[in-house]
């Protein structure tokens, strides 16, 4: 009853709107002092768990991030996906922004980064090519969280630190999920472009406006293709010298850091002294926010585990039903409905002990218990009515949250929807890359 009381103060401040990290604390007091255990011993227990070289990696690409921000890096980045022959096609800007996001999701290892830098590059480019606002929306919110999928990851850092697991295996894990959801999520935007996307503009006239600009834009895409190279080295060095066996996932983070200040600098000129003051303040939020988060949902994890609730869920639904497919259902609608009240660093550390046991008692292996979380966090991220990345993309490309309802709720159904069924229900889908390279 102390636990199930827990869960309710935890859910109902959080949607008044208190601070993660104190709503958590809220949370962990209810059980504290019901039960009369110390808090210091709690505290102690708790920073002592963090203090580990894993979680400054967190800080590290946090960082990194916030220079390939401010360094011109996503232009780049965007410029070169955009040179190939995707923005041929009908609805190609829309693939282009899909794909981009996976690009920038492997360069950053954060949802709200890619959202944020993407999400600003293209939208005015979509809405002049036709598409409608809220389409640009939804189409930005929903491949802006490719960057949790695509390693590296910032929650599979934090997942494999929550479950003592190998943090290389865990980015690989959700390496197959996250390209098949690129392509489903490129494939339902063009249906959508084709069905719904025009704001009145015709074909005729956008092609035409398009043929009378092709000489500068051809020359543009080719400086942009051109000079997009140090950046698109740059996932390739970081994840290159992780899975080579030449570095650790937090030296890796901090080459990223190394490699992205001297080409912001010397290569793209973007960086100066106060655009380099401006992503290390960003950046010391950032990563000040998700330690302070890290530290007291672990504290509220452990009193969990103490009250024994993960057996107390399995034994709820084993009441219910006694089939693994039907309990992996109801754990996916519980994982989901988590992702739309809290955002996916907390869900990560908070879920991952809480569920793991439960997951290993139906012989679900801890990579692809990964995998199951890492898209169902994701789409939590983007479930109306909560949303929280639906409400930062319509920030970042001014379209009204109604209107982006309709064309989220396809994207949901066609796109992530069937990416998490075949996830869940076939394991070699994540866990083939970490067993060819030997972490299974």
């Amino acid at each position: 009853m102390l636990v199930l009381s827990s869960l309710i103060i935890l859910i109902a401040v959080m949607i008044t709107g208190v601070p993660v990290p104190l709503a958590f604390l809220i949370s962990a007091s209810v059980i504290c002092l019901g039960n009369g255990q110390d808090p210091q011993m709690l505290l102690i227990n708790g920073y002592n768990r963090i203090n580990t070289i894993l979680l400054l990696t967190i800080p590290l690409f946090v960082l990194a991030g916030s220079l390939i921000n401010q360094g011109g890096l996503g232009e780049k980045l965007v410029g070169a996906v955009e040179k190939t022959r995707l923005g041929k096609i009908k609805g190609g800007l829309g693939v282009v922004t899909c794909v981009s996001c996976a690009v920038f999701g492997a360069v950053s290892g954060s949802s709200s980064a890619t959202v944020s830098c993407v999400g600003a590059i293209m939208a005015p480019r979509l809405k002049q090519a036709g598409y409608k606002d809220g389409l640009v929306g939804a189409l930005v919110a929903s491949s802006g969280v490719l960057g949790i999928l695509i390693p590296p990851s910032m929650i599979m850092i934090l997942f494999a630190w929550a479950s003592n697991s190998s943090v290389l295996g865990c980015f690989v894990s959700t390496v197959i999920p996250g390209i098949t959801l690129t392509i489903l999520l490129s494939v339902v935007n063009c249906f959508l472009y084709r069905k719904n996307g025009s704001t009145g503009i015709t074909d005729a006239i956008i092609e035409n406006a398009k043929l009378t600009q092709q000489i500068k834009e051809e020359q543009k895409k080719k400086r942009a293709g051109e000079s997009a190279l140090p950046a698109l080295l740059m996932p390739v060095i970081i994840l290159g010298s992780i899975y080579a066996g030449f570095l650790t996932a937090t030296e890796s983070a901090a080459l990223s850091v190394l490699y992205a200040i001297p080409v912001g600098i010397l290569y793209y000129k973007k960086i100066d002294f106060n655009t380099y003051k401006i992503a290390m303040v960003d950046a010391g939020k950032t990563a000040g926010v998700i330690m302070a988060m890290t530290l007291t949902v672990q504290i509220l994890s452990r009193l969990y585990m103490t009250e024994n609730l993960p057996d107390m869920i399995l034994g709820v639904l084993t009441q219910i039903s006694t089939n693994k497919y039907v309990i992996l259902l109801m754990l996916n609608l519980f994982m989901v409905i988590m992702g739309m009240l809290m955002d996916d660093c907390s869900n990560t550390i908070l879920l991952t002990p809480i569920l793991l046991p439960i997951m290993q008692s139906l012989d679900i292996s801890v990579f692809h218990f990964a995998a199951i979380l890492g898209v169902n966090i994701g789409m939590g991220n983007i479930t109306p009515p909560t949303a929280p990345l639906l409400y930062l993309s319509g920030r970042i490309t001014g379209a009204q949250v109604k209107d982006m309802l309709k064309p989220t709720l396809i994207l949901i159904a066609c796109a992530w929807f069937p990416t998490l069924l075949i996830t869940t229900l076939f394991p070699p889908f994540s866990e083939f890359l970490p067993r060819i390279l030997g972490y299974m």
